[in-house]
Order: C-alpha cells, then sequence, then structure tokens
C-alpha cells in the first residue's frame, strides 16, 4: 500500500471517521485522532494484488473463507487504527456478515511500494502482530523477488521469519494448508532496473 498523506491535523473521533468514509470518494487512514488520505499504486503493485488474489479467491471461497482487497477497512486497533492492507483473508462468521470492517483475519498481505517501506515493515508488523487472530503477515516487494513472511507460532506470543528471494521458491502456510509460488506472486511483473537501484535506500534486509 503506497503512504498516506496526512490531511486532518485536528483530532476527531472514531465515529466521525467512520461517517466521513461513508460519503468519501477516495480511501483514508485513521491513526490516533488522525486522518490521512490514502496515494495511488503503481501498475505492478496492483498487477501483484491482483495475481494474489486470483490465487487465494479458489482455494479459500470453497472453505468458506473470503479474500478481500485493498477497499476493505481493517480494525487493528479498536477506536485507535484503522488501516487499509493491500489484501486480507478471514473465515470469522463476524466478519463475513461485516460491512465495512474486517477485525479478525487470519492472513493480511501488503506490497510495498518506496513511501511505504518502514510502515509496513516496522509499524504495521509490530500492530499486526497483536491482533490475536491473525496468523500470518505477508510482505511483498513490487521492485524485486522478495516476500518476507511472518509466521505466529503456537504460543501466540512468538513469531518466525523467513524470506524468500527466488521466482523459483515457494511458501508455505502450514495453518492454511497452502502453497504459494513465487512465480504465482509475480506472473507479468518485469522489473526495471531502476527501479531497484533507487529502491536500495529504502528496503531494509536482516
Amino acid at each position: 500500500m503506497s503512504a498516506a498523506e496526512k490531511i486532518q491535523k485536528n483530532y476527531i473521533s472514531v465515529e466521525e471517521y467512520f461517517e466521513m468514509e461513508k460519503h468519501s470518494e477516495i480511501r483514508h487512514e485513521y491513526y490516533d485522532g488522525e486522518v490521512f488520505a490514502m496515494a495511488g499504486t503503481s501498475i505492478n503493485h496492483n498487477r501483484i494484488v491482483q495475481n494474489l488474489s486470483g490465487v487465494l479467491r479458489p482455494i479459500f471461497r470453497p472453505r468458506g473463507y473470503e479474500v478481500l482487497l485493498e477497499s476493505v477497512k481493517l480494525e487493528a486497533i479498536k477506536h485507535f487504527y484503522y488501516p487499509y492492507p493491500d489484501l486480507m483473508l478471514t473465515c470469522d462468521a463476524d466478519d463475513l456478515d461485516a460491512e465495512y470492517i474486517i477485525k479478525k483475519p487470519t492472513l493480511i498481505i501488503e506490497v510495498l511500494s518506496k513511501s511505504s517501506v518502514l510502515n509496513d515493515r516496522v509499524a504495521k508488523l509490530r500492530r499486526y502482530k497483536n491482533i490475536p487472530s491473525l496468523q500470518y503477515y505477508l510482505i511483498v516487494s513490487q521492485y524485486e523477488f522478495l516476500v518476507e513472511l511472518y509466521s505466529r507460532v503456537d504460543d501466540a506470543t512468538s513469531w518466525l521469519y523467513d524470506v524468500y528471494e527466488d521466482k523459483t521458491d515457494t511458501i508455505n502456510f502450514p495453518k492454511l494448508d497452502l502453497n504459494l509460488s513465487l512465480s504465482d506472486i509475480y506472473e507479468g511483473i518485469k522489473m526495471r532496473e531502476e527501479d531497484k537501484e533507487k529502491d536500495e535506500d529504502y528496503i531494509l534486509k536482516d
């Protein structure tokens, strides 16, 4: 998801934010009383999200899951933080009946943009890990073959980290009975060398 641009300096309530969103033609994120307008995305960003959706929907809809794309907001912290992840997977009954907000996702996916790298890999990671239902957080670069997976372990407080950098790699999600190949994620994506070079200052590798 591209970085958000702050449009509201005065603090507003969650209720005011929800009402504003109902009538707005663009998406806004809410964080601790401040509202941010969401910027547009690149074509590669959009293609990657569509690729992921195309793989996940046929697998999970028959299992009773819903695959939700970037126009649906998440209650990451109640009354405090409401972002728009690029993709969410949920099978929670309340989520399936929800009108606007998802509260109990199993999987969250963010596609990195240059201006959102630190937010997606640090700030969002820290907050997403505190969502009790979340089992996996997948971060996908649009500038090179680089996918990072955070997986919750059974004690619910620790997370495993894996990184995939080869297009032939396959990512395993055992709790979802899912294998996802990088070739499927990056199908039709043409990497531009100038983007990769510019991105070196933004991508943080362990």
